[in-house]
């Protein structure tokens, strides 16, 4: 768990930044920084390219599912929008008369090295089995679990749904221990950035990479031909409107005259506060916090002039109105029911869902074939 603030913000209106925030800036330009950072990348690479090494040549075993597998997941490091694209994926598969599951690791969560899959209902603890997990599990209907190893997960799911036909992993483009029929990479309006792997860029391995598909905000990122996928814009929004621990929904036009505390524990929580005053709402203070921040902590929200209330009640029209994402909002409600989450929407081209379901198709004609020999 990350550990709070040391001491208070000094000002009603200050805005405070995590340390992320400034490395991902060192990230888009072959600085300094950067510089300093590449042997250690040169490091990483080197393990990387043994570990995937070991994968090809068969001394690494992965796990083989008997359905069709798909990771959605990034190149880069950071948040890219995987989660939204995952909801779409799955209601775009559901449409086409798939069953899909959801596994993941829930990074983020406590005792996540636990070798135990966790079934994600609508009414777990965020802290258990990781904040976007549980958005997931609400807003897709489909079964969710979460281990360790995404092997595990899988396993789990399908010994306690059989109906299930094609599991879609959150995040794992990395993780070579779970076999995969599709691979899906997501990029952010950052694209590669400077082009160096971690540390010294954002890069996760080398690219270009082969993959399947691609989704690209803001341009397509360089050298995407070479990667031999099928890419299309991915358009992200905010929604009209921010949800109530009620469920109520609150037009974001009638919070325009209303001072906003807007509060993000994502990778890009700049993009966040960008598009409320896009949508004309008035930011008093914006506090960007590390990824997958615990929120349920009374102290760290007192830090930021954030005080527990007894119930999801509105301020006053002088008092700040405290918006956050929808993922960050089941920790937050949990001392602060009045928060409100606005949720981030994706807008992608219908031929995605398509070409997703022609490919896992063949790999289910594959996989029948394999059972009946």
């Amino acid at each position: 768990m990350t550990a709070p603030p040391s001491s208070p913000p000094k000002s009603p209106t200050a805005a405070t930044r995590p340390w992320s925030a400034h490395i991902t800036e060192a990230w888009q330009r072959k600085g300094p920084l950067a510089i300093a950072l590449l042997p250690l990348s040169w490091c990483n690479a080197a393990l990387g390219a043994m570990r995937r090494s070991l994968y090809r040549v068969g001394l690494c075993k992965a796990y083989r599912a008997p359905v069709p597998v798909v990771v959605v997941g990034n190149v880069i490091a950071g948040g890219a929008g995987k989660t939204p694209v995952t909801l779409h994926l799955v209601q775009a598969l559901q449409a086409q008369g798939w069953r899909p599951a959801i596994i993941s690791r829930g990074y983020g969560r406590e005792n996540s090295e636990e070798p135990e899959a966790i079934a994600v209902t609508v009414s777990s603890n965020p802290s258990l089995v990781g904040d976007e997990p549980l958005l997931m599990a609400q807003r897709s209907g489909v079964p969710v679990y979460v281990a360790a190893r995404r092997a595990t997960a899988a396993q789990a799911a399908l010994q306690a749904h059989p109906e299930v036909d094609v599991l879609v992993c959150d995040d794992g483009l990395q993780h070579l221990a779970l076999a995969r029929d599709v691979e899906i990479a997501v990029f952010n309006a950052q694209g590669i950035g400077n082009g160096w792997q971690l540390p010294a860029g954002p890069l996760r391995e080398p690219w270009p990479k082969r993959l399947d598909m691609v989704l690209y905000a803001g341009q397509p990122p360089q050298d995407l031909a070479h990667s031999g996928a099928a890419a299309w814009p991915l358009q992200r929004s905010l929604a009209p409107y921010a949800v109530g621990q009620d469920g109520r929904r609150h037009p974001l036009a009638d919070l325009r005259d209303r001072p906003v505390h807007a509060l993000a524990a994502i990778a890009y929580p700049q993009e966040f506060f960008a598009m409320l005053q896009a949508q004309g709402l008035q930011l008093l203070r914006s506090d960007a916090l590390p990824d997958h921040a615990p929120l349920d902590d009374p102290q760290w929200l007192a830090s930021l002039g954030i005080a527990a209330a007894s119930g999801p009640t509105i301020a006053a029209a002088d008092t700040p109105v405290l918006l956050c994402t929808e993922k960050d909002a089941h920790k937050l409600w949990r001392i602060a029911p009045q928060a409100l989450a606005v949720p981030l929407e994706v807008a992608i081209d219908p031929a995605f869902g398509a070409q997703a379901n022609a490919l896992l198709r063949q790999r289910q004609a594959t996989l029948s074939l394999i059972k009946k020999d």
